[in-house]
């Protein structure tokens, strides 16, 4: 690579051929930058649609000044040079250059799990039979999973649940216990961020259907981590998850279920459940339980979550 990047810069003439090399060496470079700067905008725009599936603004906004700054730099070269093969040789290598670094994120497997460790004390008893479940209350493992409807890796790992219970032939589940990361219902949490500040009022509505109708919890649970029909997923609105709510399980009822005293008692369950595995400061969700285990956990893919239960939990395989 390197000499044949020398046998470009010898070659190559930004305007007369009597031009000093250290001035072509620099054309040269930048040529170069602008070719890896365009790759990197198009690489990283790629990353925030199918991967993240969100965009984020203020990305796009250097992503365009790069883009904007690369076209700039190969068009003065183009009015200067007499050789435009040779600029796109040298803007053909910066892309490359990024193509080099957008292949090696792509097949090295991140981590999966943040953070871990092991709980001292014994847990608040949740009767599987009276709780929201993915999968069966009498499955041989069943981990915990507390989560917050406001948190965009919890409705990523969500979305692998049904499979995960599935690939153990029913052998698994998930109890689901709402924890929001709000000072409003969750004195464990020191300060709010915005981005929880409907948590509590949300986690009080899905309990409300789980206590109201609780066939029609699945329905409810899966729509609040559904994604939009863009493919993009954004926290419900209370207004949009009450009205959802009260469509399942009708207002009456909904407002029985609102106030009841079980619901606040499996809110406070979960929420001390949770305080008794922040040691070090992890107090982040997703994280889930199995034993004296916990981890918050990042999988990719149902594989990866699997990877985790039994490696990182111990749960036994199927």
């Amino acid at each position: 690579m390197g000499t044949y990047l020398a046998m470009l810069v010898a070659g190559f003439h930004i305007g007369p051929a009597t031009e000093a090399p250290i001035r072509r060496l620099a054309w040269a470079a930048l040529l170069i930058l602008a070719g890896a700067i365009l790759g990197m905008a198009i690489w990283f725009t790629i990353v925030q649609k199918w991967f993240i599936g969100e965009f984020c603004p203020y990305c796009m906004t250097a992503h365009i000044i790069g883009i904007l700054m690369a076209a700039i730099i190969t068009w003065r070269a183009f009015l200067k040079s007499g050789r435009p093969w040779h600029i796109m040789g040298f803007v053909a290598n910066g892309l490359l250059l990024a193509g080099v670094l957008a292949v090696s994120q792509a097949i090295i497997t991140p981590k999966t799990v943040y953070h871990e460790g092991n709980i001292q004390d014994n847990l608040p008893v949740i009767a599987y039979h009276d709780a929201p479940m993915i999968g069966s209350p009498d499955a041989p493992y069943i981990t915990k999973l507390l989560f917050d409807y406001e948190c965009p890796h919890c409705q990523k790992i969500h979305s692998m649940l049904d499979d995960a219970v599935s690939r153990y032939g029913g052998k698994l589940a998930f109890v689901l216990c709402p924890t929001p990361l709000n000072t409003e219902c969750n004195p464990y949490i020191t300060h709010n961020a915005d981005a929880f500040k409907n948590s509590c009022t949300l986690a009080k509505i899905g309990l409300a259907v789980w206590h109201a109708k609780r066939e029609a919890f699945p329905a409810f649970d899966d729509w609040m981590f559904s994604p939009d029909p863009d493919d993009r997923w954004h926290p419900r609105s209370v207004e949009a998850a009450r009205a959802k709510a009260i469509a399942l399980v009708g207002q009456a009822k909904f407002d029985a279920a609102r106030y009841s005293p079980r619901v606040a008692q499996y809110l406070q369950t979960c929420v001390q459940t949770y305080g008794q595995t922040i040691q070090g400061g992890n107090g982040g969700v997703p994280k889930l339980i199995f034993g004296s285990h916990w981890v918050i956990p990042s999988p990719g893919s149902t594989d990866d979550l699997i990877m985790i239960l039994q490696k990182s939990l111990g749960v036994p395989k199927p």
